[in-house]
């Protein structure tokens, strides 16, 4: 069989190369199936979370919680993740994993249980395929504190976890800023580089070396996996200690420790080793393949290229979406033969072979109906079955924004950022407004009496401020008139930083281009909001005559209004809304067929701001002569009176930005939270109809300067072909409105205060007493080590323990005159904070159902879950403990009581 394209400039590929290893897995597979076999889902579970199996000797083995995470890089593995959808309904993931120096036997075996997997759980599930080293985002997002590659495989008699078992020695190789890595590497001084982080795993005891060229988030993350490896691996037993690479010598006991395993240093450390890929370049290259047997040859034919549309896909076929190699997704047709949708992984694979294009290429398969959010945001646009359309088209390029008839009660912005997020309006718009418009490359105050009267020809700038929890709060929307210089539009931007910095930076920046009108910017005007084609509203100047003026209405109320200059020519008319024609001599108020009561309503108060002349309501088939004669006559206009599509919802997507390397670059960040808005970054959070850029107070200078220019090309290099003239919003770092903290769950404003007391730029010493909990992690057992200007224990609601000594070797280990580190009795390591080992995790029933008079000294009473185990608090709880703390306050509160926490 042959592949065969039909498209041009493309020759035919052979697909037997492709087939030829899978073909025998699949009939050494099919003589190994047995009964056994046939039942290996029976056990899969349907609730939502996270499942893996490794696959040993071609069956599909359990891999248990406390391993997840570690990966073995001469095994694959099955990964199953079913998530709760808000509302209703349940979304499912396959993944399966290929290590480096797994067997072809393994894929070949992994790649099958998928798709009998992806079969039992009804063909709805998005399969994905994984490299080891080229993961997804979605794939990394379950394993927040980063992945681990293990030598071996279990095959060779390696286990994944043995649960407190401390003879371990070994070196972990850790890199990464957003998705992080650990590499199990040579146990050697050799493998030491200056820029990333290492830890030295000896099993009671866990040294983390920072390389003197890492940053602060790396030293984190970096953090966060030592403290992984403790919980879960050794039952939170094992002390972490800290070195600086570039300040050894202000830890002495610590690299004491290092050289007695590593032996001593002759030479100086390898520089850093960059990344082995860069971030991912946003592709607009996309191409659209229907995928089809002819006379059992596979042809693979070009359909499209971007920008694409959802009514190219047809339920009876397959058809594959390519990202010039980036990635590559398969759809399968629900009316597509059961053959066709059984083979669509392997024909993706086979397709990546045949294109020469990398190994380690993405490769995901959907079924129609169960699309991912990355694939949906290929499309122009797109509509999920059964979705309620709405009245309005938003954001097309070239038209009018209709906005869609959301009824909310404002009253509910602020309790709910959630719903703020969705509506686009972070309150009532019953603030004050203060209006300036760019005179001379100046700013000069706007007559209060005409506020919402925007010309083409001009630039304004609108500033909004409102109260939030008893603080003041300002949003800084730059407007640009269509017809205006481009010194004016520069001078805008100028004076809009001038501005900013009068209020100290706190306001949150909005790019308005015009026609191009947020939710809440209209709101600000009360249904008053009127925008002129061209001219100037700047006093004194006298615009030119245009006769005749043509206005469309569209809007329900006074939230959501506008009236918008168009062409004064019948073709301009559309049978859905209101429109106005102002003539010298009077003012028709134009109703189509198919607008609703409330909209001619709005277009009564429109033209009341408009004109001061005699009103005429005229009815779409009823116009006078003279209403075609002030329109220079007859002609066709939009008649269907069927309600216009509404620009569908998309999930919003995060991305770390860069243009370091001069061309636009992004890193996607799957299942996001606020734990992932890095200090040192600049975020792009897509919300379809809105684009925020987020820059931390650590960004850098050159990035923060450029991320205006970053997101507009990102929408120009969008692959849906998206309105570059999209309104971007600029939100610093602590200053975050609800229109954004809604996209996110469980946002806490207080994140960024917490985190100022945190440095780990500096050299560690020996404390005593204290616990520690890295930004975004865990509280740990009290550390070795007290960060020269800053604690880095938490504030009082964190756990200690006075009475606790904790010194360097930990109580458990001995420190020879040699420097080795050896175990010491086994009184030691217990858990009861009266005992000598971590004293921070206590026994379940020192907690449960106590009075805060019989809880051990120095137990907070309110934060009782701090000092489980993260095993035990998984038993209590019913959750981990990084979804816990994403619940609301209440649904915390209520698990707590069920469990005697509380």
């Amino acid at each position: 069989m042959e592949y065969r394209t039909e498209s041009k400039n493309e020759k035919p590929w052979s697909k037997e190369t492709a087939r030829s290893s899978l073909c025998q897995t699949q009939h050494k597979f099919s003589r190994m199936m047995s009964d056994d076999n046939q039942d290996a889902f029976r056990n899969v579970g349907r609730k939502p979370g996270l499942q893996i199996w490794t696959i040993n000797n071609m069956k599909m083995v359990p891999v248990p919680a406390q391993a997840f995470g570690n990966f073995f890089e001469g095994d694959c593995y099955i990964v199953l993740y079913i998530s709760q959808n808000k509302g209703s309904g349940q979304s499912t993931d396959i993944h399966y994993w290929i290590g480096k120096s797994s067997s072809q036997d393994e894929q070949g075996s992994a790649a099958i249980y998928v798709t009998q997997l992806d079969e039992y759980l009804g063909g709805s599930p998005v399969q994905h395929r994984e490299v080891q080293g080229s993961e997804s985002p979605r794939f990394r997002s379950y394993f927040k504190n980063g992945l681990i590659y293990k030598k071996g495989g279990v095959a060779s008699g390696f286990h994944h976890v043995d649960i407190n078992v401390y003879n371990v020695l070994r070196l972990l190789h850790v890199k990464g800023r957003k998705h992080v890595t650990a590499t199990e590497v040579e146990v050697s001084w050799n493998s030491f580089n200056n820029g990333d982080i290492f830890l030295l795993d000896m099993g009671k005891a866990i040294v983390q070396w920072n390389g003197p060229q890492s940053n602060r988030r790396e030293k984190l993350k970096a953090v966060l996996l030592a403290q992984d490896i403790r919980d879960r691996e050794r039952g939170g037993r094992a002390q972490i200690g800290l070195v600086e690479g570039g300040d050894e010598h202000d830890s002495p006991e610590l690299m004491k420790v290092m050289t007695a395993v590593l032996g001593q240093r002759t030479g100086p450390l390898k520089e850093a080793v960059p990344d082995d890929k860069s971030s991912q370049v946003q592709n607009t290259n996309v191409r659209l393949y229907h995928v089809f047997e002819n006379s059992g040859n596979l042809v693979v034919q070009e359909v499209a290229t971007q920008p694409l549309t959802q009514d190219l896909l047809h339920s009876s076929d397959c058809y594959i979406v390519d990202k010039s190699g980036s990635s590559v997704m398969v759809w399968k047709g629900k009316q597509a033969s059961k053959e066709e949708r059984r083979e669509a992984l392997n024909r993706a694979v086979g397709y990546i072979k045949a294109k020469n294009y990398p190994s380690s290429t993405t490769v995901e398969v959907m079924t129609e109906g169960g699309e991912s959010a990355m694939f949906k945001h290929m499309f122009k646009s797109w509509r999920d079955k059964g979705q309620t359309q709405g009245l309005g088209t938003t954001y097309n390029v070239g038209k009018i924004a209709k906005v869609d008839q959301v009824k909310f009660d404002v009253m509910q912005l602020h309790a709910r950022p959630e719903l703020a997020a969705q509506q686009r309006m972070v309150d009532d718009a019953s603030g004050d407004v203060k209006v300036w418009r760019i005179e001379n490359l100046e700013l000069a105050e706007v007559n209060p009496s005409t506020y919402g009267q925007f010309y083409g020809g001009d630039c304004y700038l609108v500033l909004y401020t409102y109260q939030r929890s008893n603080q003041q709060h300002h949003i800084l929307y730059m407007w640009q008139g269509r017809h205006a210089t481009k010194d004016e539009i520069t001078a805008c931007a100028y004076q809009a930083v001038n501005v900013d910095n009068k209020y100290n930076g706190s306001p949150v920046q909005v790019r308005v281009v015009m026609g191009k009108e947020p939710r809440h910017f209209l709101a600000i005007f009360k249904g008053k909001l009127v925008i002129f084609e061209g001219g100037t509203g700047r006093p004194g100047v006298v615009n030119p005559d245009p006769g005749a003026r043509l206005f469309q209405v569209r809007g329900t109320n006074e939230l959501n209004s506008k009236a918008t200059e168009v062409l004064a020519r019948a073709s301009s008319l559309n049978t859905n809304d209101v429109f106005l024609l102002k003539t010298d001599q009077i003012c028709y108020l134009w109703y189509g067929k198919g607008c609703s009561g409330d909209e001619r309503v709005m277009g009564r108060a429109m033209s009341d701001v408009l004109s001061r002349q005699d009103k005429q309501v005229v009815m779409e088939g009823q116009e006078p002569a003279e209403f075609w004669v002030a329109l220079g006559g007859k002609a066709p206009y939009a008649s269907d009176k069927r309600l216009q599509k509404e620009e569908p919802p998309h999930s919003p997507r995060l991305f770390e930005c860069s243009n370091q390397t001069g061309q636009f670059r992004m890193t996607e960040v799957d299942d996001f939270a606020q734990s992932d808005l890095d200090e040192e970054d600049v975020m792009l959070l897509d919300t379809w109809e809105e684009i925020f850029l987020w820059v931390g107070n650590l960004a850098n200078q050159q990035e923060t300067k450029e991320a205006w220019k970053s997101a507009q090309e990102y929408l120009r290099t969008h692959p849906a072909g998206r309105d570059p003239d999209t309104p971007i919003v600029f939100v610093k770092q602590g200053h975050e409105p609800p229109t954004f903290t809604g996209w996110f769950n469980a946002w806490d404003p207080h994140k960024w205060s917490d985190l100022n007391n945190t440095n780990l730029s500096k050299s560690p010493t020996v404390m005593d007493g204290g616990g520690y909990r890295a930004p975004g992690g865990p509280v740990t057992s009290p550390p070795l080590y007290r960060v020269h200007g800053g604690d880095l224990s938490p504030r009082p609601s964190t756990p200690t323990s006075p009475s606790i000594q904790r010194v360097w070797p930990p109580a458990s280990m001995t420190l020879s005159p040699s420097g080795s580190l050896t175990p010491s009795s086994p009184a030691g390591g217990t858990v009861s904070p009266s005992a000598g080992g971590s004293g921070m995790y206590l026994d379940p029933e020192l907690l449960i159902n106590k009075s805060p008079s019989e809880l051990p000294q120095g137990v907070e009473p309110s934060q009782r879950e701090a000092y489980l185990s993260d095993v035990d608090f998984e038993n209590l709880l019913g959750t981990g403990r990084s979804d816990f703390q994403r619940l609301p306050k209440w649904r915390q509160n209520d698990l707590k009581k069920k469990a005697g926490l509380f």
